[in-house]
């Protein structure tokens, strides 16, 4: 862990800021010892907003994924952070980016009993949904893919037994009876 990522892990934006202002760490470093965890991630996780718009006025990517593909905002939606989520959607954060199971935070939320940031999530998630759709009509370029982790999700999904085979319901359906001994 980084003395960057400690300092906003612990919420100390003073020494955040300074560290930011000296530009000796980088903004985006992603934390393999914490499963690529950058310092947006901590601060999302801790409910820190104002720490959000300072890594973010300092070069920080909403978009960076943590090694199973968790943006900021499922660390919000885990922790019931509305505050955050509100503030990541207001910067324009894919909110509604799926993880490597197909996760998204509001689905997140959900599974953690934030019901308030859920139904802010359904909304914000159509909202997201058409800022982009009105940037890509307008040329606008929006930052939203880590590159990184597209390259890290395609050789998962490549090597996870899971991956390989399409196990849905209607193949359940069809293959129930048929463990058959011999």
């Amino acid at each position: 862990m980084t003395e960057l990522h400690e300092a906003v892990a612990l919420g100390n934006y003073d020494l955040v800021n300074e560290l930011l202002k000296k530009g000796l760490c980088d903004v985006n470093y992603k934390d393999t010892d914490w499963n690529d965890r950058t310092p947006l991630h901590w601060a999302a996780a801790k409910g820190q907003s104002e720490l959000i718009k300072l890594l973010v006025q300092h070069g920080a990517r909403l978009c960076l994924r943590t090694d199973v593909g968790w943006t900021p905002a499922h660390f919000a939606a885990e922790s019931g952070r509305l505050g955050v989520l509100r503030t990541l959607h207001f910067l324009h954060a894919a909110i509604d980016a799926a993880d490597l199971y197909g996760d998204t935070p509001r689905r997140i939320a959900e599974i953690y009993g934030h019901k308030d940031c859920a139904k802010f999530l359904e909304i914000a998630e159509v909202e997201c949904r058409d800022y982009r759709l009105v940037a890509g009509l307008k040329g606008i370029q929006l930052d939203q893919t880590d590159e990184d982790w597209e390259l890290k999700k395609e050789e998962l999904e490549k090597n996870t037994p899971c991956a390989q085979t399409k196990y849905t319901r209607s193949t359940q359906k069809k293959n129930r009876g048929k463990n058959v001994k011999q």
